[in-house]
């Protein structure tokens, strides 16, 4: 197959650098917890595993929504990263990673944070602009265009 004629996704969402990185994470997390005794019965485990898939999911998630929908899930996003925080800082104390792991994980959450924030802030901005230009000639803003 040829890739050298780059065609965006269908699903939009899936172009955005900050999601890739969202599942390189989840795939990491996934990867990292495989060794962990019981992990698949491990309570703080598959809770650290879900809250991870909750970062790329809520960027899926809000795309398809209103421009003002989309950043709340992309705050929720936000808040999965905060949680992986403390599960990353969990599993170190509780000897399931070492402290290279919990640094490889506390990297990715910054970066991903970083990235939401500039996708956030791009948004709010973009949004702001299009509420000034609807509203010189008309009352109603266009917020039902997905992203």
């Amino acid at each position: 197959m040829d890739n050298s004629n780059y065609s965006p996704s269908f699903f939009r969402f899936e172009d955005l650098r900050v999601y890739q990185k969202a599942v390189d994470y989840y795939i990491w997390v996934l990867v990292n917890t495989e060794l962990v005794p019981n992990a698949e019965s491990n309570s703080v485990v598959q809770s650290f595993i879900q809250t991870a898939m909750n970062i790329p999911g809520k960027i899926a998630e809000g795309s398809s929504k209103s421009k003002t929908q989309f950043v709340f899930h992309l705050k929720e996003s936000k808040t999965a990263i905060r949680q992986c925080v403390m599960f990353g800082s969990t599993v170190l104390k509780l000897n399931y990673f070492n402290e290279e792991q919990e640094e490889v994980s506390r990297n990715y959450l910054m970066e991903l944070t970083k990235m939401l924030g500039a996708l956030i802030g791009s948004i709010q901005r973009e949004h702001t602009s299009s509420h000034i230009h609807y509203n010189s000639g008309n009352d109603e803003i266009d917020e039902h265009n997905s992203y």
